[in-house]
């Protein structure tokens, strides 16, 4: 159990690395381009990228047809608002939001899954979303942040649902599954906007994005099913940490101290607690060992 615990936590570590390159490839995008026509792109070339390793799969199969329909029409929708909050806000803001979704994770999978989590879960992960109110600032809310929030909504409860897949199903049929049969709607999306907004580069960035998102993607649909959602779900905070360093790189943004002291609540408890919980328990036991002796 606790090697699957250490295995997902890295995975999806590994994963958030490649989220945060997501984010920042959308902020390369010409002014003025249109969202749902940049989703249309990143979703066909997923297809496109994702069907060589379902061929060297084997071309499985999947026996949950609608539940993959759930989380691609409503990731669809989500992924819609996030790339309108990263056009209109700093890569900083729209990170900070983005990564209340842990919480959410850990409460859904508390309600629907029946996870039970440990005191020190709890209380990191209530110490992080303090920690995104701080970085936030709520007097500063707008649309766009609030298209935000609703996306990690989204998000949080497409992980949560790929607790539900088998660990046998494949994970190049999760992926292909979540960019196909959305395909519908984002046409939608797309026509409702008069079809406009595609150019080359607009192309090339779909296709480097891509690749960012299909790689966390990838690392998280094996890091979820390796352990429970609430035990990993504090990992994906450690993409602010990467957005906020790739920003300073590329961006020259740079959190204030208002902004540090809301990323250690979010950071340091996940770090800390645990140990602190094992030594306490530890030394309880000491204590138990010498009261009985």
């Amino acid at each position: 159990m606790q090697r699957n615990l250490m295995l997902g936590l890295g995975l999806l570590l590994l994963g958030n690395v490649f989220t945060a390159l997501y984010d920042v490839s959308i902020k390369w995008l010409p002014a003025q381009s249109d969202a749902a026509m940049f989703l249309l792109l990143r979703q066909v070339t997923a297809i496109l990228m994702m069907l060589p390793l379902w061929f060297y799969a084997g071309r499985p199969r999947t026996a949950f047809l609608k539940l993959h329909m759930i989380r691609a029409n409503s990731g669809a929708v989500g992924g819609l608002l996030l790339i309108l909050g990263l056009l209109s806000l700093p890569l900083a803001t729209v990170s900070s939001l983005f990564y209340s979704a842990p919480l959410m994770i850990i409460v859904m999978g508390m309600l629907f899954l029946k996870e039970r989590h440990s005191g020190h879960q709890i209380l990191a992960t209530v110490l992080g979303f303090i920690g995104i109110l701080v970085i936030l600032r709520p007097s500063e809310m707008n649309l766009a942040a609030l298209a935000v929030l609703v996306s990690a909504i989204v998000f949080a409860a497409n992980q949560l649902m790929l607790r539900w897949l088998p660990s046998s199903e494949a994970a190049s049929v999760t992926v292909i599954c979540y960019n196909l049969l959305s395909l519908p709607l984002v046409l939608l999306f797309v026509a409702w906007q008069g079809f406009v907004g595609f150019s080359w580069s607009v192309l090339g960035i779909a296709l480097l994005s891509n690749s960012f998102l299909l790689a966390y993607q990838l690392f998280s649909v094996l890091a979820y099913r390796k352990a429970q959602a609430g035990q990993i779900a504090v990992a994906e905070y450690s993409g602010l940490l990467f957005c906020v360093l790739f920003g300073w790189l590329w961006f020259d943004e740079w959190l204030d101290p208002m902004g540090w002291l809301g990323a250690g609540l979010i950071v340091l408890p996940t770090l800390i607690l645990p140990s602190l919980s094992r030594r306490w328990r530890k030394f309880r036991g000491l204590e138990v060992v010498r009261e009985q002796t």
